[in-house]
């Protein structure tokens, strides 16, 4: 998979892309990332890439001209196009299993109040959110999404089946773990873990995974009903 980054902070990338997962993933083959410097498609001297909105208001948006150079050079047939902002859809796993499905994703990282809305318009295919909350720019954002779909590529975990049986995979958070010692500090691993009846264990598993759900994120059964009873 290829994923390419345009930013205008590209040094805040360096470290967080190029450790554990993602570093292997690079390293591997099988995935092609560059962070790449949106004032690098400007053509003044001071390499502008923001201006003042019309209308009036605070702050600055991001100029459609450098972006469509950018991303006019960037794209191939192939090419899905994504805006970083907190004006778009909120990222999910399912999404992210979605992204890994792509050939080449481009991201574009927000800054100052914004997009001009042609650049909207024009040239993205998506936009995503991390959350309800304000940062800086997008570049956090971007790393996000980078780890996250790299970890749903084919070989990148090792161990596919991993990413099959993790938090959000069946829309419920993730159960109970445990592992050696059995007893510690007096607290217990529960029996049936230690039964070797699979099937039972298997059960025990989904009754804790819709347990922590129902206390920790009751939005997650929003409309799942059905399914869970299955």
């Amino acid at each position: 998979m290829k994923i390419d980054v345009l930013t205008l902070f590209p040094g805040m990338f360096a470290g967080p892309l190029d450790e554990s997962i993602v570093k292997r993933a690079r390293e591997a083959g099988k995935l092609d990332l560059r962070i790449l410097n949106l004032r690098d498609y400007t053509h003044d001297r001071h390499r502008t890439v923001d201006d003042r909105p019309f209308g009036g208001g605070p702050g600055m948006l991001l100029k459609p001209e450098p972006l469509f150079e950018a991303v006019e050079q960037l794209k191939s047939a192939t090419t899905r196009v994504i805006l970083l902002g907190p004006g778009g859809r909120k990222l999910t796993q399912a999404i992210a299993r979605e992204l890994a499905q792509q050939e080449h994703l481009l991201l574009i990282c927000g800054s100052y109040e914004g997009y001009d809305e042609r650049i909207r318009q024009g040239l993205a295919h998506d936009e995503l959110s991390i959350g309800d909350y304000i940062l800086t720019n997008g570049a956090l954002p971007a790393m996000i999404v980078v780890d996250c779909v790299t970890r749903l590529l084919p070989g990148a975990l090792g161990d596919d089946e991993s990413a099959m049986d993790e938090s959000f995979s069946h829309g419920l958070l993730e159960h109970p773990q445990y592992t050696r010692p059995a007893e510690f500090r007096g607290m217990k691993v529960p029996d049936v873990l230690l039964s070797g009846n699979h099937a039972e264990i298997g059960k025990w598993r989904r009754e804790q995974a819709l347990q922590r759900t129902r206390e920790r994120r009751p939005d997650l059964l929003d409309g799942q009903n059905n399914k869970l009873n299955q």
